[in-house]
């Protein structure tokens, strides 16, 4: 199944530059958990709500917010591992953005349970379990 779950991540990438809350929690199980680098702040993004209102965020700080796929591999039968380039435009200040990422994305039933991001990519590999 791990190809398959590369084109799952594809397609919930896809959603997301569409702004398709619909066709990304398409992509996702009901118990879907979105932690993002500021979680410790802002929490966790939990279920389908939580998802809906990380669209809702993302929009309100950038609604020119993009994710371009620089790499995914996938980690086993239940895990994809991506490397990502986050852009955008600051609603507020108009200041450019641009980051890059790892995303660990880890599968149940063929479907996105848990997306883990980082700033700092070792840290995703170490999520992904290819270091220690």
């Amino acid at each position: 199944m791990s190809q398959e779950n590369v084109e799952v991540v594809k397609r919930a990438v896809g959603a997301i530059n569409r702004r398709d809350i619909d066709g990304y929690l398409a992509c996702c199980t009901e118990d879907v958990q979105l932690v993002t680098p500021v979680a410790e702040v802002g929490g966790a993004y939990d279920g389908p709500e939580g998802i809906r209102r990380f669209f809702t965020d993302i929009g309100d700080a950038s609604p020119d917010f993009k994710i371009v796929i620089e790499r995914l591999e996938p980690v086993g039968p239940d895990r994809v591992l991506g490397f990502m380039r986050v852009t955008g435009t600051g609603r507020a200040s108009g200041i450019p953005i641009e980051n890059a990422t790892g995303n660990v994305y880890d599968f149940a039933d063929d479907r996105i349970q848990r997306i883990r991001i980082f700033f700092d990519r070792n840290q995703a590999l170490e999520a992904a379990g290819l270091r220690e």
